[in-house]
């Protein structure tokens, strides 16, 4: 069952019957449609999702278009969507929380307009964390409401005690990378 989440929600992502191994995080979004005197048509959006890893507040390694395999291998990148164009999720992270070292603490997911389109020409945003291993769905956080900014700390997954968590962010920032994003990332993980 699905838990659709607001903007700064926790919720706990221990499973019934088991840990949970593998998750996949979707990020999803469409171009807002501009109505033209010949009909409306779409721009193509090209929003780019980001996996920055923590270990105690410092970065360990980073997951994006430039990198879609961290460094031990745990969290993997599956292709850039340059349009935001189809159904579902245009860009995702999988990531094998049995094989991330112990010690990353969280991982913060971002996304971010290469192009700098701003929020105000995306919609149908969202993220969803996915159990990789029988494609139900976890949780959703859907963003509301455009914005001048031209990018998104959208999640975070967090080790406490010995379970994972997800907390829904949803918190603006600028920039077409994730590195312009750093100081913004870094005060939320």
């Amino acid at each position: 069952m699905t838990v659709s989440m607001v903007k700064g929600q926790r919720i706990s992502l221990d499973k019934p019957g088991g840990a949970l191994s593998m998750v996949r995080m979707g990020l999803g979004w469409d171009a807002v449609k501009k109505k033209g005197f010949f009909g409306s048509r779409e721009r193509e959006i090209d929003l780019d999702a980001s996996c920055v890893l923590f270990a105690d507040g410092a970065i360990a390694d980073v997951v994006y278009f430039g990198k879609l395999i961290s460094d031990d291998g745990s969290v993997r990148h599956t292709g850039d969507n340059l349009t935001g164009a189809g159904d579902g999720d245009d860009e995702s992270v999988i990531v094998d929380l049995g094989r991330l070292p112990v010690h990353v603490t969280s991982l913060v997911f971002t996304v971010s307009s290469f192009n700098g389109q701003t929020f105000n020409e995306v919609e149908n945003a969202f993220c969803r964390l996915v159990d990789e291993m029988d494609g139900g769905e976890l949780a959703r956080y859907t963003l509301t409401g455009g914005g001048a900014h031209t990018a998104m700390v959208m999640a975070r997954l967090y080790r406490h005690g010995g379970a994972w968590k997800m907390n829904a962010i949803g918190e603006p920032s600028h920039g077409r990378t994730f590195q312009d994003m750093l100081p913004t990332i870094t005060g939320l993980a």
